[in-house]
């Protein structure tokens, strides 16, 4: 059952949605408020905003969501396509007046070329892991045109630990995740969440040049990778 899927129809049909929760491997569950999906520009942070300002181009929102950042690309006049594994987000991106959004999964994805790359709130993270982030960094060479780009941020999880050890095995950024809505609780799925310096050295390893362009008052940060000539 497509969990969050059932949260965002609700909070689009018949708000409010009733509480989503998110149970991660680090700590007690949290309370996730499903309207933040629903955003409108003004509503948005100085990072986020400035996300959309660096997108050029043909542009591909990864994890859209309900479509709030692809929809503000298309009416600057963008060519953009949002993309989500959930197919409930799919639907509400096009009831919202999204006209490219797509079902699937940018790991697996090989139908187009864009010259930008979106992964907004830390969208990023589906990459897993450290390795998965390292093959990720391969396999979108491919869905990029000349002089594309990857647009995301994330943040350093570091200060999770300013109490307890490091983890023993694994990078510390790497958590799991899993929704819970109305008492159904759908499967857990890997994420990652990278520091500044991790990611800079695994993308030139990878061929990718990093700009950091934001950081805010909490271990957030936005970046810009584009291939090294």
């Amino acid at each position: 059952m497509d969990v969050f899927g059932e949260a965002l129809k609700d909070q689009y049909t018949k708000p409010p949605a009733e509480t989503l929760w998110v149970h991660n491997s680090y700590d007690e569950p949290e309370e996730m408020p499903v309207d933040i999906y629903f955003r409108d520009e003004d509503e948005m942070p100085e990072m986020e905003l400035k996300a959309l300002e660096l997108c050029k181009g043909k542009i591909l929102d990864v994890g859209a969501g309900v479509g709030s950042h692809a929809l503000i690309l298309q009416n600057r006049g963008f060519d953009v396509t949002g993309m989500d594994i959930s197919a409930a987000a799919v639907t509400i991106m096009k009831q919202r007046g999204l006209k490219q959004a797509i079902e699937g999964n940018i790991l697996t994805y090989k139908a187009a070329t864009y010259d930008t790359l979106l992964f907004m709130m830390n969208g990023i993270g589906l990459t897993g892991s450290i390795p998965g982030l390292k093959s990720f960094l391969k396999h979108v060479k491919g869905l990029l045109n000349p002089g594309g780009q990857l647009v995301f941020d994330s943040s350093d999880l570091s200060y999770l630990y300013q109490e307890v050890a490091f983890p023993l095995n694994g990078y510390y950024g790497e958590v799991s995740f899993r929704y819970e809505y109305k008492s159904v609780k759908g499967n857990w799925f890997k994420w990652i969440y990278v520091d500044q310096k991790t990611l800079i050295d695994i993308a030139k390893q990878q061929g990718w040049h990093t700009e950091i362009i934001f950081e805010d008052e909490n271990d957030q940060y936005l970046a810009r990778l584009t291939q090294i000539a």
